[in-house]
């Protein structure tokens, strides 16, 4: 039976065979907190669903700009340098003036010359000044393109055979933590890493918005296989160590509790966790907030009895059961028995003897009181006689 529906009798009598009574351990592995207490662990959920299972392969690597889309800025002439429009991070579009060179020609004025961006990009390097000598043979700045770039991932030997052309890769950024990018494996590098026993592996990936920037390091999942219709939870869900793996899953009856439900887990990924019992489609497993669950269930405050009174809107016994006739006639006899009185209903030979007692005791002083009316005519007889012989 799964952990989760070890919860009140009344609401799942179907897959309890003893009814009525929820042991000690049973009610550990309900968590009832108050609406303070969910916003204080920031408790999230998220729905079972059965999905796409990816099998991945982890790597490190870090993020490069394609050479083919940078490009430099340089002049045809000597000179120095007499106006700048642009600085190091600003976007230019190409053909977009961004610098003026005066040409060293005599002339009055000299001759001043524009020059423009040859691509539209970033402007990633700067190397002048205004005033400064230029060369022909020196570039002054440099634009590259991030509508697109490269992602290396450093895959270990071993398992670079299992990596092919064409497989996708899901890849997490340090510097933009929550924002997901997939790249597409376009070719290995031409050499292996003999420090490090790796290979690079090239992916191509969109930079929408251009957050991307070369050096960055990243993350990489690489997708070497899937399958269909698998049950699966966010790896945040899971918790214990070992063989010992539960999740706490949403009470669906009562509001601001979470079960406890041990689980058995199967392969996992960067993102989920198979689970191959435990858990059913549309469970709410708790993701933000799991472990502190695991420490707040003794100091919430609130029984499970005062949950299900608020819940249900009826009074229900301490161990969460209803308070059936049966229930009832049972907390009385241990009432009556911690107050050392007998159970009620029942014969015990104490009983019998003060019954028996107090019939004996009511027999005798019925009989008392007959004898002494029986006996006050006889007295008076007597009384008569013996004044009739004084009399003589």
């Amino acid at each position: 039976m799964n952990s989760r529906y070890l919860v009140p009798i009344a609401l799942f009598s179907t897959l309890f065979p003893v009814p009525g009574i929820l042991s000690a351990q049973q009610k550990e592995e309900v968590v009832i907190l108050d609406e303070t207490g969910v916003k204080n662990l920031r408790i999230e959920t998220e729905l079972v669903e059965e999905s796409t299972f990816a099998k991945t392969i982890f790597a490190l690597g870090r993020i490069e700009a394609i050479p083919e889309k940078s490009g430099a800025v340089s002049s045809r002439i000597p000179g120095r340098v007499v106006a700048l429009s642009v600085a190091p991070g600003d976007t230019v579009k190409a053909g977009e003036e961004v610098a003026r060179v005066e040409s060293r020609q005599p002339g009055n004025p000299p001759p001043v010359i524009s020059l423009t961006a040859p691509v539209s990009g970033l402007v990633t390097h700067l190397d002048t000044r205004l005033g400064d000598p230029v060369e022909p043979d020196k570039a002054l700045l440099e634009i590259i393109d991030l509508d697109e770039v490269y992602a290396f991932a450093q895959v270990p030997e071993h398992q670079a055979g299992l990596v092919k052309a064409g497989m996708k890769a899901n890849i997490r950024v340090a510097a933009l933590p929550g924002v997901p990018f997939e790249g597409e494996l376009i070719r290995f590098g031409t050499a292996a890493n003999r420090e490090s026993g790796t290979l690079d592996a090239v992916f191509r990936l969109k930079n929408e918005g251009g957050q991307l920037r070369p050096g960055m390091r990243a993350e990489y999942s690489i997708v070497i296989s899937s399958r269909e219709n698998v049950l699966s939870v966010p790896r945040e869900a899971i918790q214990g160590e070992g063989s010992d793996r539960f999740i706490y899953v949403k009470h669906f009856d009562l509001p601001n509790a979470f079960v406890k439900a041990r689980v058995v887990t199967g392969e996992k990924n960067d993102q989920f966790v198979e689970i191959l019992s435990g858990v059913f489609p549309a469970d709410e497993v708790v993701t933000r907030g799991a472990y502190s669950l695991a420490f707040a269930g003794g100091n919430s405050g609130i029984s499970l009895k005062e949950a299900l009174d608020a819940a249900h809107g009826h009074e229900h016994a301490e161990d969460g059961s209803e308070l059936t006739p049966e229930k009832l006639k049972e907390m009385e006899a241990k009432k009556r028995a911690e107050a050392g009185l007998p159970p009620e209903g029942t014969g015990s030979g104490d009983g019998r003897i003060w019954k028996f007692l107090s019939a004996a005791l009511f027999l005798l002083l019925l009989a008392s009181l007959i004898t002494r009316f029986r006996k006050k005519p006889f007295e008076d007889d007597g009384s008569s006689q013996n004044l009739n012989q004084e009399a003589h």
